[in-house]
């Protein structure tokens, strides 16, 4: 590996938004490790990819990860301009210049012209950057090149002066028009480094031994690959992030440390030149493993998989894959919890009294009846006692008031009689009776919630008793959902002869959306190849993994399990299991494919059966097993050997029943039920009251 986990290529831009359909001449990411390659991201503003981006790198420092982020602009200008500007020659101090000055909007609205033209009137008024757009006119910024004057400055960089192709950093509109990226794109990085401190450096401008390594790329260097992948109907800004991402993840460790081991500039640097045919060896050769060691792979002419068998490969194979994020605990509701945390404060905090009465110290009190003096004021729930209180004196104390010096025991209101300067009670007292120990409840320091824990009100309670405000939550698991075949119609459109209504769609971005994930609705593809490769390549830029319904066998038209076998990552699980043999499972670009069975009722139980202690697995929140528990049996079945049954069930009475027909069709059984009854692999045989295993849908 480079000596990187992970690298992460940005094709900048400085136009307008561009609009919610991927396209050319936009901001693509690129990212790539290891283990996995990321289809390309697409960003239609620079304000959502900048926000992806701060997750994204937060995400991979709190995994503990070391990330290369590489720019498409050039991270500094030639020698000279920066001095001019800010009255020193270090390149983030105009990092900081621009990001004061230049502003930007959602749709992409900025003023790189207008602070282009402020600082040309600072070297004379006609130079050095040039460009004005055509709908305006702009004082002091020159419509072509022809028209300027670079005022000593070098057209280029010292080190650009030998590399044909590049463009110059002062042109600001037109094809090539790096400047405006240049403008656009420092106070981005500003607002970065500022963001990760000390977990952030910049090549070669300083020293790059942190979590985040910023570095200048240029695509160009690998454009033989991207001229194929073009040639393949690829959009050029999406495989040029692709294709180089790929590139720097696959170079050894050393062989990229030597690539970057140059002097200091402040004129900064292009990582790769001079290596453009390594890099395209790189980005053509190198195939991103698939996650967790091929997680989904069976043996060559496996047979039948028993459930137990299935379950326990996922479990062993399949690791959290969702970013790290702070929330804050009133935010955190139903998100899973990334890190264990710890107590910064104790609860309670002090030592304090439990009840309304009167505190004393219990070693002063001699044989009952008990009679001791009044002091003047009070101690009360945020407004202590001011003093300590004498041995054989007492002090009037108010419920969750911190117990003043010389008082560690209270007696109850009730249990005195006080004429306003004595009190008098009988009785046993027992000692510290009616106070609270201070850390009772949690000591400061004690694990108070660990990793992997769904978050729920009472834990937000817990959080802020101890003062913790923000927590590291993973980001939620992002689902999708997509139906397949020719015969499927939408609900409420109509249906033509031998079509049917999707319903495995609704069934299950509901049943994701109630366990708390995001789920994502990727719509219906026909049986067509090519749309439903078209579709998932869509879907997994969406999706931290995906759902899928019907074609999941290996017939003519089990399109899904024929496109991952296409991509070398098909696992066609024939799982012992009734409802719902086939499952073929796969990776798409690097997303986890569960492909499930056409039939509604095999795609509920295959998705409550694997899909959920998988997706709960990957979302950071550990692996689930439903709570199950035995119960008589209302009902009579007998069952073979060879595979393990699911029944769709309810209990009335105190007695399991099951739906009248274990038809899979029979998607009304479906509504009726309230659970499963779980028969074992072997055989069995079930009479009128015989203990069976009933798992509630809720205990999923």
């Amino acid at each position: 590996m480079s000596g990187f986990d992970t690298v992460i290529v940005v094709d900048w831009a400085s136009g307008k938004s561009s609009g919610p359909s991927p396209r050319k001449d936009a901001i693509w990411i690129g990212v790539a490790s290891a283990r996995k390659l990321e289809p390309p991201l697409y960003f239609c503003s620079r304000i959502a990819a900048e926000a992806w981006l701060q997750e994204r790198l937060t995400g991979e420092v709190a995994r503990g990860h070391r990330v290369l982020a590489s720019f498409d602009f050039p991270f500094a200008y030639p020698r000279g301009f920066t001095a001019k500007v800010t009255g020193q020659d270090d390149p983030f101090a105009l990092w900081a210049w621009l990001a004061a000055r230049i502003t930007d909007t959602q749709a992409g609205e900025n003023n790189r012209f207008d602070v282009a033209a402020d600082i040309n009137r600072g070297f004379g008024g006609n130079g050095p950057f040039w460009g004005n757009p055509l709908k305006r006119e702009i004082a002091g910024l020159a419509r072509t090149k022809a028209d300027y004057d670079l005022y000593g400055l070098p057209e280029k960089r010292t080190f650009e002066e030998g590399i044909s192709g590049l463009f110059t950093c002062w042109q600001l509109v037109g094809a090539g028009a790096v400047g405006a990226q240049v403008l656009m794109g420092l106070p981005m990085l500003h607002r970065l480094r500022v963001h990760f401190g000390s977990a952030i450096s910049t090549w070669p401008l300083e020293t790059v031994d942190t979590p985040i390594v910023l570095a200048e790329i240029w695509p160009s260097l690998i454009g033989p690959a991207v001229k194929e992948a073009e040639g393949r109907g690829e959009i050029r800004d999406a495989a040029q992030v692709r294709l180089l991402a790929k590139a720097l993840a696959s170079m050894p460790a050393g062989e990229l440390a030597g690539m970057m081991d140059i002097p200091h500039t402040p004129e900064g640097a292009i990582l790769g030149v001079g290596h453009e045919e390594r890099l395209c060896v790189g980005a053509t050769a190198f195939d991103a493993p698939v996650l967790a060691d091929d997680c989904f792979a069976l043996p060559a002419g496996v047979a039948w998989t028993p459930v137990d068998e299935a379950l326990a490969m996922l479990r062993a194979r399949l690791k959290p894959i969702a970013s790290v994020r702070d929330c804050g605990v009133g935010d955190a509701a139903a998100l899973i919890l990334a890190q264990d945390v710890r107590a910064p404060r104790s609860n309670p905090p002090e030592p304090n009294t439990a009840v309304d009465g009167y505190g004393f110290a219990f070693a002063s009190l001699g044989a009952p009846p008990h009679e001791l003096p009044l002091l003047a004021g009070r101690a009360a729930a945020g407004v202590p006692f001011k003093g300590a209180v004498p041995a054989g004196c007492a002090l009037r104390v108010l419920t969750g008031a911190a117990l003043p010096s010389g008082v560690d025991t209270v007696v109850l209101e009730e249990d005195v009689n006080t004429d306003g300067a004595r009190i008098a009670f009988n009785g046993p007292v027992k000692a510290l009776g009616n106070t609270r120990k201070a850390g009772e409840d949690v000591a400061a320091g004690d694990t108070v919630l660990k990793a992997g824990r769904k978050i729920t009100p009472a834990d937000a309670a817990l959080l802020g008793a101890v003062g913790l405000r923000d927590l590291p939550v993973f980001a939620r698991l992002r689902v999708g959902v997509l139906s397949t075949g020719d015969e499927l119609v939408e609900a409420g459109a109509q249906a033509k002869a031998g079509q049917i209504f999707d319903a495995n769609r609704p069934m299950l971005l509901a049943q994701l959306a109630q366990w708390g994930f995001e789920a994502v609705d990727l719509g219906r593809a026909p049986d067509d190849r090519a749309v439903l490769r078209r579709m998932l390549d869509q879907g997994v830029q969406a999706c931290d993994a995906i759902l899928t319904s019907g074609g999941a066998s290996a017939g003519d038209e089990d399109h899904m399990s024929a496109l991952l076998a296409d991509s070398g990552s098909l696992a066609l699980w024939r799982i012992a299991l009734k409802p719902g043999r086939p499952l073929a499972l796969g990776l798409w670009h690097g997303t986890p494919i569960f492909g499930l069975p056409g039939n509604p009722v095999a795609a509920l139980v295959c998705t409550l059966i694997f899909a959920r202690p998988a997706l709960n697995l990957l979302s950071g929140a550990g692996w689930s097993e439903p709570q199950g528990f035995m119960v008589p049996a209302a009902f009579e079945k007998r069952k073979k050997p060879g595979r393990r049954e699911f029944l769709r069930a309810r209990i009335r009475e105190g007695r399991v029943e099951t739906f009248k027909s274990e038809g899979s069709g029979r998607i009304s059984g479906l509504s009726w039920a309230e659970g499963l009854v779980e028969l074992p692999d072997g055989a069995a045989e079930v009479k009128q009251g015989t203990l069976v295993r009933y798992i509630p849908f809720t205990s999923f």
